[in-house]
Parts: C-alpha cells; structure tokens; sequence
C-alpha cells in the first residue's frame, strides 16, 4: 500500500460567508481579495473589507487552517500606494502568505514585511523553473502557481528543477490563454485582469433580449454570443465566444468547460504538487461548498492508498453539475498526442 504526501486544498473565498463554508468542508487553506483593482477577481459584490479580513483570518486560524491573500493585479504607476497599503494591511491582520503578481510588490513584501510567506500568482506567467527560480533568488517566494496551459510531464519537469512548492488548479473555469499574457479583454474593453483586476469587466457586459427567448451576450459592445432559450448561458469573454468563421458558427477559440484533474489526482500526487487550487472566488457558496467536500474526499483517499484511488461515480456528479458549459476537461495536463 502506497501512501503519498497530501496536497494542500486551497479553496476560494469571495466573501466572508464562503470562506466558512470552505473551511467547514475540509479546505486546508483559502485564499482571498479586497474590495478593490489589487486582486484579479474585482467584481462588485464580492471579496473583502478590512473587517471582514480580520474576521475571516480569525474564523480560519481558530481551525488550524491558512488564509492566503490574493493581491495579484499591477500596481498602476500613479496608484501604488494601494498596493503597498494592501500589503501592510494583509501583514497586521495575520495573512499567512500573499499571493503576488508584481515584482515592485513583491519588493516592498519582502523588505517591509521579511518574515511573511509570498507566493507566485499565476498572472506572473511561469511557466518554467527558470522564470520561478529567479523569483526566488530575486524576491524569495516559496510557491508559485502554474498557467492551466502545462502537460502533466511538464510539471512534473519543473517540480524537479526548483525547490519552489508548486501550486496547480485542480478544479473550476479553465482559462485557455496564460494568465498574465492574455490580451483579449484589453481588446475589448480596454481593462485587463492585469490592469483592472477582472477579465471581461462587468461595465462593459451587456445582456440583451431577443424575439422567442433568446439573449444576446456583449462584451465592450462585441457581439460574443447568442443563447437560444433553452441553452444555459456563461459569463461572456472573448476566448469563449462563439462566432462565425468560414460561415460556420463555433466556438472559434475554446468551448466553455470546467477543468477537473479528479482522475490525475495519483499523478499529482506523484509528482509532488504542494498544493491544489480550486478557481471560482465569483462562484456560489453552495458551489465552494460542495467542490471543497468532494477534494477533501478525493486527497484523502489518494494519500491513504494510491494504488486503490478510483474517481467515485458521486464525485462526478456532484461536480457535474457545477461546471462550466456542463462539461468537463483535463485541459492541458492531458495530452495524448504528445
């Protein structure tokens, strides 16, 4: 019997109540934003003032478990303060690590705050050890999560080669595009998740209705899809829509669908991932809710008896059900033809 280190299960939390909820379902970490551009999730509605913060590190640290907080977008050159005030105000509630995307950031972290955990976000764009070993050498971070764009024998390459923890989504929206290098939104609408800290804006987002119940999803005022009454409709962006080329009406970029790595978990495991990210701080509590159940499951299973770990047929479903364009993908950790 063959028993692998657990992964931490790093869950989203896009308000106080879902930062519970995941904890209460077995998460070994979360991770957050504040209600503002210095996180890549800035929607109205969602992410954290500074009391909610506090309460949530307390509820978090009162259960043995880590909050992580996400302070990943660019700092504008005219508004960097807000950068650095964040980074303070993360350091005094107690933060366990920051998740970081700017080198100017990661600077101020490490000098103003030596002893704070920093981690790599994905919008820095490593995607090999040479690019994740500089960032330790340069500014000493000690995990760095990967693009959803690597093959499974590429992580496991990069593990290898750095003594960095590295972090991989294991479940939710798949980005198709490196995080960090994409430029659709931009095209659109002028603001990136680099930028403006949210891909596809929801001030540029229009729905409009059509004759027999269908809708029309626009982006900065770009057509990006039609539903017809029956189909579920997904948040609009550009790499997901659908258009017509060569007269024929498609996904033209990627179909809507959700990563789920469920059945590489041993391979993960294997390879010595440190830690399993699960997307959708923008997503429901019932849905932080459930993924984290069904991951806290899955790890503990895998680390207990590898060789006897299959994918449950309730796993399946329940996540099913949660997923984007109701389908789900390996996405670039699975390639066959390579």
């Amino acid at each position: 019997m063959t028993s692998l280190r657990k992964p931490e299960l790093v869950c989203p939390a896009g308000s106080l109540r879902a930062l519970e909820l995941a904890i209460d379902a077995g998460a070994d970490a979360v991770y957050m934003g504040l209600k503002d551009a210095t996180n890549a999730r800035n929607f109205a509605g969602l992410n954290f003032d500074a009391t909610q913060a506090r309460d949530g590190v307390r509820y978090a640290h009162a259960r043995g478990r880590k909050v992580l907080m996400a302070l990943n977008t660019y700092a504008q050159a005219d508004q960097v303060q807000r950068w650095f005030d964040a980074v303070d105000m993360a350091a005094s509630i107690g933060a366990d690590a920051l998740i970081l995307a700017d080198p100017a950031v990661m600077a101020y972290a490490r000098r103003t705050h030596p002893d704070l955990r920093l981690h790599l976000s994905v919008q820095a764009s490593a995607t090999n050890y040479e690019a994740i070993e500089f960032y330790r050498e340069r500014y000493g971070i000690q995990r760095a999560v990967l693009p959803r764009v690597l093959t499974m024998s590429q992580v496991a390459h990069l593990i290898r080669h750095t003594s960095v923890e590295i972090e991989v989504f294991g479940f939710g929206s798949l980005c198709v595009m490196v995080e960090g290098r994409c430029a659709l939104s931009s095209y659109c609408t002028g603001q990136s998740p680099n930028n403006a800290g949210v891909c596809s804006p929801p001030s540029a987002v229009r729905w409009e209705d059509r004759q027999g119940g269908a809708v029309d999803a626009r982006l900065g005022g770009i057509l990006i899809d039609r539903y017809e009454a029956h189909e579920s409709r997904g948040y609009p962006t550009l790499c997901k829509g659908r258009f017509e080329v060569d007269g024929v009406v498609d996904y033209a970029i990627e179909e809507p669908t959700s990563l789920n790595t469920l059945a590489l978990l041993p391979d993960l495991m294997q390879a010595g991932v440190s830690a399993i990210k699960i997307e959708g701080r923008q997503r429901s509590t019932a849905y932080v809710q459930q993924v984290t159940r069904v991951w806290r499951q899955a790890i503990d299973q895998c680390a207990a008896a590898s060789e006897r770990y299959s994918v449950q047929p309730d796993w399946t479903a329940a996540l099913g059900r949660l997923a984007e364009g109701q389908q789900h993908t390996l996405g670039a950790l699975s390639r066959p033809w390579q």
